[in-house]
């Protein structure tokens, strides 16, 4: 893992100004620059771009690493609308060439006509809910954590076109009991041990 692309969702809407995910992001490049001989392209999504460029990004990248905050239980409306025109703009160009169906078989293989096999992704998620609101027996989210609820399409749809799943980082509680500093610290140590576990391989 060499070459590391950053896709920041977050953006100014509402009360929101993307400050906390533009932080993720600073911490992202601090870890991988401390880690050395890694290569990084950043994409903000509320910045213009050019879905045929970001398309070669994707192509590029061993590793695609998005940070994005979660509104009203979903992806932000700039984000999903970066993921709906990238993606799409990648058919037949390096991200998908199809659904995996063939007319002889329709019925099997939906989701293997990915392109980017080889490729790894993770994702943070920052939340105003608590940790307990997934992991408490009557709580909010009925005990279903972030990965197999709220981003269980998100999953999918990185499977969609191939990419490979590494343990991501969840941020909560951060409107009303945010602690900045100890925050980034748990997450640069995660982001430590899941990147030097990727580099291993390489290493030997």
């Amino acid at each position: 893992m060499k070459k590391v692309l950053i896709i920041n969702g977050g953006q100014n809407f509402g009360h929101s100004g993307g400050k906390y995910n533009q932080t993720v992001t600073e911490n992202t490049v601090q870890v991988l620059n401390s880690l050395g001989n890694i290569e990084v392209k950043i994409t903000n999504v509320s910045e213009d771009y050019d879905r045929n460029e970001e398309v070669e990004k994707f192509v590029w990248a061993d590793l695609i690493i998005y940070h994005t905050p979660i509104w009203w239980f979903q992806l932000p409306n700039g984000f999903k609308k970066y993921i709906d025109e990238v993606f799409t703009a990648g058919h037949a160009k390096g991200i998908y060439m199809s659904d995996g169906r063939k007319s002889d078989s329709p019925e099997i293989n939906y989701g293997t006509g990915g392109m980017l096999g080889g490729r790894k992704y993770m994702v943070t998620t920052s939340w105003n809910a608590p940790k307990t609101a997934f992991t408490i027996p009557g709580e909010f989210f009925y005990e279903t954590s972030v990965d197999d609820g709220p981003l269980y399409g998100f999953h999918r749809m990185n499977a969609f076109v191939s990419l490979e799943k590494i343990d991501g980082f969840h941020f909560h509680d951060v409107e009303k009991n945010a602690d900045i500093n100890r925050d980034m610290k748990l997450y640069r140590d995660h982001l430590t041990e899941v990147l030097e576990k990727e580099m291993k391989p390489q290493l030997v």
